[in-house]
């Protein structure tokens, strides 16, 4: 897992005004929160925080005011509906060691079974319990050869050494679903023909 390092300021202007002077300035405000501390407030390098938040729950290393250095997770990102920019990042204290639980993405890979069926995603991320500085990116599910019917549920996910479910193991995760239009086509021409043509 990705360690991302970010220099980071205390901030001590709130309020509408302060936000957008300080996104006006490429930063975003953010808050620390954690361990029964009291929220930190921050300000944070826009453009960093951005890459960094490309990879789901990255780790960062916060440098606050160039004297204390912290470790966080993203808990929650505001952006702007239209324009896409970081609104604000709320940010979970951590320390090494520690469990966490957090949503993993899932990622399918492989072909479904032939006849046109579709995957559907019931739960895009799992969530799972895991130590804060060995937090997976994601968990691959292999859905090689799945036929219309068939699911993936919690339990069947092969998750990293020190990484539990945090969700009912019998929570479906993926399910096949039946082509709507195959099934009218399957129907009709179950006959001689269609058999020969597989054979």
């Amino acid at each position: 897992m990705s360690e991302v390092k970010l220099a980071a300021e205390t901030r001590t202007e709130f309020g509408k005004g302060a936000a957008r002077r300080i996104r006006r300035d490429n930063k975003v405000p953010g808050v620390l929160y954690g361990h029964g501390s009291e929220p930190l407030h921050l300000t944070l390098p826009g453009h960093d925080l951005l890459l960094a938040l490309r990879t789901p729950n990255v780790l960062i290393s916060l440098d606050i005011d160039g004297k204390t250095q912290e470790l966080a997770i993203p808990k929650a990102v505001q952006r702007d509906p239209l324009k896409g920019f970081l609104e604000h990042v709320d940010l979970l204290l951590v320390k090494r060691g520690e469990k966490v639980t957090v949503e993993i993405p899932v990622v399918a890979e492989g072909e479904l079974a032939p006849g046109g069926n579709l995957l559907e995603h019931v739960l895009n991320a799992l969530p799972v319990e895991a130590e804060a500085t060995h937090i997976p990116e994601q968990v691959t599910v292999s859905v090689e050869g799945l036929e219309a019917g068939a699911s993936v549920h919690a339990k069947d996910i092969k998750l990293p050494n020190g990484v539990t479910l945090a969700v009912d193991e019998d929570a479906v995760v993926l399910q096949v679903l039946q082509a709507q239009a195959e099934e009218a086509a399957e129907g009709e021409g179950e006959g001689e023909g269609e058999e020969a043509a597989e054979a």
